[in-house]
């Protein structure tokens, strides 16, 4: 009976492998380059996969922030930089203004600009900012004659008030600097200014705890330099716009001139007066250079021919907007005036002579022959261009 039984089982086995040889072959993945290859498959089920080799998929657009360089596949996730633009209202009667098609206003740019204007980290002792000799409370100017540098050097020139100078074609007395960036560079590095240089500047910024961050959100750099700093102190000194003092609102029907002031005004306006020729225009100058008939020659400051190297500029100063005059004192390029009845003493007397003086001095030697009343009057229309917003908001 035991060996019935295991003659049974041993046929049984017989049969189970000798079976298993009919079953079809092993399936899987035959491709020896799928990452899934079996060796032991003898037909193919479909099942292969593949390794992307040599392959990373991420932004390819070098202009987005998030640029991948090693990236082979576009995946479209490109992110871009964009930041707020600053619109420049312009007021009724200016001409638009020339904004640098390099250096677009943002919103970011004119904080940017602002905090750099009033921080004194420009500066070689971290003493002195831009506003200390441009204070906004005298319309941007010094009330000082001369500006005293970081290391108690005085300059020889009065420092100009920054009114509405987005309209300007030049900048500084003589007209050295073309463009407000350009402007931008020299107080820096001058030795009675600033004092400093570009180098120690940028690595102050880039060492800052905020500066990097408010650079990155403003222009979308990871590195401060010197080009883009003078862009931002730029965007900000465009945004200096002065047009609603007393004239501009009778100009507008909102306010009253006084009998005084409308007097004064019709003195600014004709021949009595000849204010108008270089003062015209909402912006009360003319981007020109004129030799007012300060002084007699040898001139102590050449003006204008320190730039040209033109015997013809000699004497010769860019014509600054009267509007806030009230609050620029002292007055001409030399601060040698220190208040507007001075100013127009000067006018009334008709100037000095000199082979350079403007042919617009019509009256030298002779003089406007204006009585007290229309020198009070003058002055009083003179205020009238005094925009209390623009010096205290």
């Amino acid at each position: 009976m035991k060996l019935g039984t295991y003659t049974f089982l041993w046929i049984i086995l017989l049969f189970i492998f000798s079976c298993k040889k009919d079953l079809a072959p092993a399936s899987g993945c035959t491709d020896s380059m799928a990452f899934n290859y079996n060796s032991l498959a003898i037909t193919d089920d479909g099942s292969c996969s593949y390794e992307i080799t040599n392959t990373m998929e991420g932004c390819m657009d070098s202009l987005a922030i998030n640029y991948n360089s090693e990236a082979t596949i576009e995946n479209e996730s490109c992110i871009y930089f964009s930041n707020t633009p600053y619109v420049i209202e312009t007021p009724y009667g200016f001409p638009n203004m020339n904004i640098p098609s390099d250096n677009p206003m943002t919103v970011e740019g004119v904080a940017l600009g602002k905090k750099l204007f009033k921080d004194p980290i420009l500066s070689a002792n971290n003493t002195q900012a831009c506003i200390n000799c441009h204070q906004q409370n005298f319309a941007f100017s010094d009330p000082k004659q001369f500006s005293t540098g970081i290391d108690n050097i005085q300059g020889v020139r009065n420092a100009s008030a920054l009114i509405n100078i987005g309209w300007n074609t030049s900048f500084n007395w003589d007209g050295s600097s073309l463009t407000l960036e350009e402007q931008a560079f020299e107080p820096v590095t001058n030795e009675i200014e600033m004092h400093n240089d570009w180098n120690n500047v940028e690595t102050t910024l880039n060492l800052h705890a905020d500066y990097p961050t408010l650079f990155k959100e403003a222009f979308n750099i990871d590195y401060i330099d010197s080009n883009h700093i003078v862009k931002a102190i730029s965007q900000f000194e465009r945004t200096l716009i002065s047009a609603n003092s007393k004239l501009d609102r009778y100009l507008n029907n909102e306010e009253q001139l006084t009998i005084s002031e409308l007097n004064g005004y019709a003195i600014f306006n004709t021949e009595k007066g000849d204010c108008f020729h270089c003062h015209a225009s909402q912006l009360f100058m003319d981007n020109q250079f004129h030799n007012n008939g300060l002084d007699i020659e040898p001139f102590l400051d050449l003006g204008r021919a320190k730039v040209t190297a033109n015997a013809s500029d000699n004497g010769k100063f860019k014509t600054p907007t009267l509007r806030n005059i009230e609050m620029s004192s002292p007055y001409m390029h030399d601060g040698r005036f220190t208040t507007l009845e001075e100013v127009v003493e000067h006018y009334d007397s008709g100037g000095k002579y000199s082979t350079t003086v403007d042919p617009l001095m019509k009256k030298l030697g002779i003089g406007l022959q204006l009585t007290n009343q229309e020198k009070i009057d003058l002055v009083a229309y003179l205020k009238t261009l005094t925009d209390h917003e623009f010096i205290t908001q």
